[in-house]
């Protein structure tokens, strides 16, 4: 296949990854080189050059200390730069010779413009319904031509009054480079991902103090002023604020860690961070929201439905008993990425195959 995939746009594409969909659009690109297929990434300048790079946006106005665009919090500057980003790509896009398009952009332009345009297209819902796709999707559904698939149940649960009808495929890691750990050596617990609200960093703190464990946090600071009213005062001796760490050294603190507290304060549809911890053979201690109850059983995680630390420690509690090799074997049963990138394989070809057989007009 020749396959346009189009990123979003927020953050290069590379390593470190600032989130779960920079690492997605990172793992599915590789891999789908990697079986053979002609694939061009549509992203922005600064993103690995290795995923054979299609420039459509300047990283001249990324901040790389505080991984953000637009120094001066012009948001309407950002919102009309992307617009124009994906608009100019997508008048062009048939030209580019490619069999499909496999959109991950989160934006309302492509939707929007796949029904005007000749190239099939996939869209993945990385995230919960948001007002823009909403008001693509409704004038889009009408034609019918795009095809959808959801990073998890929860996801494609809250998504169904807007379309016709999603696929399903589970995000997945390589599980070969998340070693397992079957006895760890540390004596902390861990918290990863983005330092930001959504992620609820200041509750896994106040839970795992009340549990009685250190816990280490690793990850970048996405909202300075959420850190610095609510994590900041929580440090102390039994915290240990750790930055981006490489790949190698988050496997390591992750598959030493007694467990992982995931604290989404938000529908989240997927969060690798659940993956990279099971795939470690580190269970699950965290607030049961998004697709997290989903992807987490009794055998290799703690949830609850309250954001409460106290009822969270008691998780903690819970999680570091569970049988690690568990864990590790639900990553591989449910969680794996070649099984991931082998179903979105299946759908691509597929839909390119419907486009096939539609009868001309």
């Amino acid at each position: 296949m020749n396959i346009g995939i189009i990123a979003h746009l927020k953050h290069p594409i590379k390593k470190p990854f600032m989130g779960g969909l920079e690492a997605f659009t990172y793992d599915i690109t590789q891999r789908l080189i990697a079986k053979g297929h002609t694939v061009t990434l549509y992203a922005s300048e600064l993103s690995d050059p290795e995923l054979n790079i299609h420039v459509i946006f300047s990283d001249m106005d990324y901040d790389r200390e505080t991984f953000s665009r637009f120094r001066s919090h012009e948001l309407s500057e950002d919102f009309i730069s992307t617009h124009h980003a994906y608009l100019e790509l997508m008048q062009d896009i048939d030209s580019k010779d490619h069999d499909i398009i496999f959109n991950n952009s989160l934006n309302y332009v492509p939707i929007t413009m796949s029904t005007i345009i000749n190239t099939p297209m996939v869209t993945v819902l990385h995230t919960p319904p948001i007002f823009e796709l909403k008001r693509a999707m409704s004038h889009e559904r009408k034609s019918g031509k795009m095809r959808y698939v959801s990073v998890s149940y929860s996801n494609e649960i809250a998504w169904r009054p807007y379309l016709n009808y999603c696929d399903v495929i589970t995000n997945g890691v390589d599980l070969q480079s998340w070693k397992y750990v079957e006895q760890p050596l540390g004596k902390y617990v861990i918290w990863f991902g983005r330092i930001h609200p959504d992620k609820g960093t200041h509750i896994a703190i106040q839970a795992a103090k009340l549990a009685g464990y250190k816990i280490k946090i690793a990850g970048s600071i996405a909202d300075h002023h959420y850190y610095n009213t609510y994590v900041l005062p929580l440090l102390d001796e039994g915290v240990e604020l750790l930055k981006n760490r490489s790949h190698k050294e988050l496997s390591d603190l992750v598959g030493n860690a007694l467990c992982a507290v995931i604290t989404p304060c938000w529908e989240e549809p997927f969060g690798l961070v659940v993956a990279e911890s099971l795939a470690c053979g580190t269970p699950i201690a965290g607030i049961s929201k998004g697709a997290l109850p989903f992807l987490v059983n009794n055998e290799t995680g703690s949830l609850t439905s309250s954001a409460d630390p106290i009822e969270l420690a008691k998780c903690i509690e819970n999680a570091v008993g569970l049988n690690r090799r568990k864990c590790r074997e639900h990553a591989e049963k449910s969680l794996n990425i070649d099984h991931m990138v082998n179903a979105y394989e299946r759908i691509l070809m597929d839909t390119i195959d419907q486009k096939k057989n539609v009868p001309a007009m």
